[in-house]
């Protein structure tokens, strides 16, 4: 099956929130325990470097975005990365595909950091990022707690090698 990555519209809404609660169903993609309006989540990311990768039949079974790490003007150049995938779409190196996008985007953007949060048990994510040259900072041992149990977060970062240099 054929797979195109094109920017993300408004319309796309519906599935982008539809994608991020099949995230939160799973248990290893976020803290968030429901998803956020459509607008709720618009507000939060930035408006460039949004991505949807949809199928053959023009479904969207992922998505890709960046949102700020702080509203600080020194940290305009900082971004955290969100990649979601559909339950269909895992393990068909789509994730790869998705990433290897955004961080082309972000320097076009002129973003010079980008960091993950992913919890330790999704190693796949792990794997993905760091093949993309983000390197583990560190682990956030009982960060927060997650249906009644303490979850750790592994940081990772990736450093532009051609912005911000």
């Amino acid at each position: 099956m054929s797979y195109e990555i094109r920017s993300m519209q408004p319309e796309d809404g519906a599935a982008v929130i539809a994608i991020f609660e099949e995230g939160i169903a799973g248990g290893n993609a976020t803290f968030d325990e429901h998803a956020p309006s459509w607008e709720a989540w618009d507000d939060k990311y930035f408006k460039s470097c949004r991505f949807v990768l949809e199928d053959a039949n023009d479904e969207v079974m992922g998505w890709a975005a960046l949102q700020p790490i702080s509203a600080r003007d020194c940290y305009k150049g900082v971004a955290e990365v969100s990649i979601y995938l559909r339950n269909a779409a895992q393990g068909k190196g789509l994730g790869s595909m998705m990433l290897q996008k955004l961080i082309l985007a972000s320097e076009e953007e002129e973003f010079w950091m980008l960091q993950a949060s992913v919890f330790p048990e999704n190693q796949p994510s792990i794997i993905i990022h760091e093949r993309f040259g983000f390197r583990t900072v560190g682990r956030r041992e009982r960060l927060a707690q997650m249906n009644g149990v303490w979850r750790d977060v592994v940081l990772l970062e990736r450093r532009s090698s051609v912005v911000g240099i």
